[in-house]
């Protein structure tokens, strides 16, 4: 079954197809991942999946989506993860991190308290994006970055690559959707600048494209390296599924091994028709169109669902968010309902 089938990724060989998507745990304090990060990725690299990436993880404090997202912009936060991916490794899944930058979205609530715009009571910092628009009505107005700006962005992922490698992380996933700061600069919606980052596709493209060049530079040729993109912004005038298509082809000759494929979070209050595997499509026809391997995500609940997104060549792998949350052992469940074999570690064989 190729689900539970093995995945070379460089030198790396993922142990199956199920992959647990970066989840933002919004519990981190001053950007440091603690016992709760510990506890929620382990369990999940004990549940069988081929690889997990940490949340969201901000390449500098401005880039935080909220005081609570996890960080790598500074040697303490690297040394904190240390732990926590050498665990992940050593239950037999590589350990993984999503490096990001929030744009516009930053400085906001956690979710469960509220989620709108920090004000300056609240702590509110300035926020960046590639034109001074905000996200929503009652959003804070971000300052359009300048060539410097744009020049420590780069910097920033370049560095928060080196910590990850020193902090054991052997896979990196780059950021660059729902409507956050690459997002931001890929869609014409949220991109008004008229210099060489705004304008036509190569323009739009060229910051995601640098990123991924400065990242490629210091992070080793032996380990993989991916794009979490939105496939499109649902929205008229917006990034669609062609561009898409074409930036996957463009970033694949950059050293980038898989595109995982998201949509939407451009933009609020835009009707997105969500149903079971409603992205999958998106996943299916960049890998068929760009020639690149691609993972598939959003309301994959089931085994024999992700089992033929799989076989039916629709992705190369299933990234799994809310139900890896409801079930840390999915890839085991999915096993045992499917007929596969998915060794459990000496400490659970019991009950296998």
């Amino acid at each position: 079954m190729k689900l539970f089938e093995p995945l070379p990724q460089r030198s790396l060989t993922l142990r199956n197809r199920i992959v647990v998507s970066p989840m933002c745990q919004y519990s981190a304090i001053d950007g440091m991942p603690d016992h709760w990060h510990l506890v929620h990725l382990g369990s999940r690299a004990v549940g069988g999946a081929a690889a997990v990436i940490a949340e969201a993880t901000a390449v500098s404090a401005q880039g935080r989506i909220s005081p609570g997202d996890t960080g790598i912009w500074n040697d303490v936060q690297a040394a904190a993860w240390r732990p926590i991916a050498a665990f992940i490794a050593a239950q037999g899944a590589v350990p993984g991190v999503q490096l990001a930058h929030a744009g516009r979205k930053a400085s906001a609530h956690r979710p469960w308290d509220g989620g709108g715009a920090l004000t300056p009571a609240q702590g509110a910092w300035t926020t960046v994006a590639p034109s001074a628009l905000p996200f929503d009505a009652g959003w804070h107005t971000p300052m359009a970055l300048d060539a410097a700006g744009i020049r420590q962005l780069i910097a920033d992922f370049r560095a928060a690559a080196q910590r990850a490698l020193a902090a054991g992380f052997q896979l990196i996933e780059l950021h660059a959707a729902h409507g956050y700061l690459l997002h931001q600069f890929l869609s014409p919606l949220s991109n008004r600048r008229d210099d060489d980052y705004g304008g036509s596709f190569e323009n739009r493209t060229r910051l995601a494209r640098e990123v991924i060049a400065a990242v490629r530079e210091v992070w080793p040729a032996e380990l993989p390296l991916w794009l979490r993109i939105s496939a499109m912004d649902w929205a008229e005038g917006g990034w669609d599924v062609e561009q898409s298509v074409r930036l996957a082809r463009e970033v694949k000759s950059l050293g980038l091994d898989l595109v995982d494929i998201s949509s939407g979070g451009l933009l609020p209050h835009v009707k997105v028709p969500v149903a079971p595997g409603y992205q999958v499509p998106f996943a299916a026809q960049i890998r068929r169109e760009a020639g690149i391997a691609t993972g598939a995500v959003g309301l994959i609940t089931g085994s024999k669902q992700a089992a033929d997104i799989v076989a039916n060549d629709e992705a190369d792998v299933v990234l799994i968010a809310r139900e890896s949350l409801r079930d840390p052992y999915f890839p085991r469940r999915a096993a045992q309902e499917l007929g596969a074999e998915l060794p459990a570690p000496a400490q659970y064989r019991r009950a296998w």
